[in-house]
């Protein structure tokens, strides 16, 4: 099951075989012996792709349930027997989510030095997508709503988004000194201001737009990015002002901050599959996470 899967994931023979550290001769032998069990192809054939027969959509769609199944019982197991190994496939999205993790792994391994962890840097809707797919264990994605169908979250922080202005700008003037309770400032003073903003299909634009529309903006947008770290960098250099997660601009000495009216805000969750069973791992992983988050909370927000 786990060779036809891979065929239908990397879509042919040659990268399923690279990918699975078999011949491709052996795949090959392995996919036609399935199919004349069968008696019916999985797949049609071309030169350069495999695709899907509606056998093989059948087929696929049941031994993903099956290998997921199978995987959730060896969790199970391997948690009553105490033995503290297997798989914890994670998902981050890039930037925060792997600095998240390279503070977390080093306490999650002494606990689980033999749980062979998997971290990779996705996109939010690739996670949801993935996670609904049964293709991760865990998702840490921000997002305002987390009511995603088929999917289960732990809240572990609630963060508000803030404006950041050049230290130059006229606005800077109204900030709050250092360490006390941010200035609040109302939509209208976006009015005249130039933006520098994470790209359009990220979730957080999500919680940016409607903070324009809500006050009839139009934003004056000068560059758009996928790294709020070059954001920040962009206002530090005086080129243009960024809404972003307070997180990026708490610890920033050479930008103005504000808290905006209306207090916008998301939340950092940890996702997963609803009614699939978390190993002790797993948990463990998420309650490391929610400790990083709650220090990474402070502030005079």
């Amino acid at each position: 099951m786990t060779y036809i899967l891979t065929i239908a994931q990397e879509g042919g023979i040659s990268k399923a075989a690279a990918k699975l550290f078999i011949t491709q001769s052996a795949l090959d032998q392995q996919l036609l012996k399935l199919e004349k069990e069968l008696g019916t192809q999985l797949f049609y054939r071309s030169r350069t792709s495999f695709a899907l027969t509606a056998a093989g959509k059948v087929y696929v769609d049941y031994a993903k349930q099956m290998v997921a199944l199978k995987d959730e019982a060896y969790r199970i197991i391997h948690d009553l027997a105490d033995r503290q190994r297997g798989t914890l496939s994670l998902a981050f999205a890039p930037e925060r989510g792997m600095e998240m993790f390279m503070a977390v792994y080093p306490l999650f391994y002494q606990s689980y030095p033999k749980i062979n962890v998997i971290p990779r840097e996705i996109s939010v809707r690739r996670q949801l997508e993935m996670l609904q797919n049964d293709e991760l264990d865990l998702g840490f994605i921000s997002m305002k709503g987390l009511d995603v169908p088929g999917l289960t979250s732990t809240t572990l922080l609630e963060e508000e988004f803030v404006l950041i202005t050049p230290r130059d700008h006229p606005l800077a003037a109204l900030a709050a000194p250092p360490g006390e309770p941010l200035t609040v400032l109302e939509p209208e003073r976006l009015r005249e201001l130039t933006f520098c903003l994470i790209y359009r299909q990220s979730t957080q634009r999500e919680i940016i737009d409607p903070i324009f529309e809500g006050a009839g903006i139009k934003p004056d947008i000068f560059l758009e990015t996928a790294s709020n770290r070059a954001n920040v960098t962009m206002v530090e250099n005086g080129l243009s002002c960024s809404i972003l997660p307070y997180y990026y601009a708490k610890d920033q000495r050479n930008v103005a901050c504000f808290r905006l009216a209306g207090r916008p805000a998301w939340r950092v969750a940890a996702c997963c599959r609803r009614n699939r069973y978390l190993s002790k791992a797993a948990r463990h992983f998420i309650d490391l996470a929610a400790d990083y988050f709650r220090r990474e909370k402070a502030g005079p927000i």
